[in-house]
């Protein structure tokens, strides 16, 4: 069993699968960070000085200066404004991961056409092999190819 399990998780597919789940994860953190660091202040500024982590929600009517200091008194919240820094983030994820498809894409050769096998036979409309000299189906004769 311990054999079976060291060859699934050598195979190339596995490996490559982890690897780009790591990646994926150090890029998250990498736009986590462009969002709440670089992103959010200068937009904050733009609206107003607005902090938008520290939107949210009191549900147990008792007035929080902070979303901190909600959560430290143990204060059931909605932190809205946690979930537009998410959002945020996921189009950002996202926008870059487009980016990064369509570059890909750019980079790899379009594929030839695949050669014909076949043609139609101009009386029945049938399809028919390439080299045929008469059509097997309403066996007309066809001009050579």
């Amino acid at each position: 069993m311990w054999k079976e399990f060291k060859a699934f998780a050598m195979k190339g597919s596995v490996l490559d699968m982890a690897i780009g789940i790591i990646i994926g994860v150090a890029f998250g953190q990498i736009i986590q960070s462009l969002v709440s660091d670089i992103i959010m202040p200068p937009l904050g500024l733009a609206l107003g000085h607005v902090d938008f982590s520290n939107f949210f929600i009191n549900l147990t009517g008792t007035h929080y200066t902070t979303l901190a200091d909600a959560k430290k008194a143990g204060a059931a919240v909605l932190a809205y404004g946690h979930f537009i820094n998410t959002i945020i983030n996921f189009i950002i994820i996202a926008f870059a991961m487009f980016l990064v498809v369509k570059w890909f894409a750019s980079m790899k050769k379009p594929e030839p056409p695949p050669v014909a096998t076949t043609k139609d036979c101009p009386y029945c409309f049938s399809s028919i092999p390439i080299k045929a000299s008469r059509c097997p189906h309403c066996t007309s004769q066809l001009a050579p190819a």
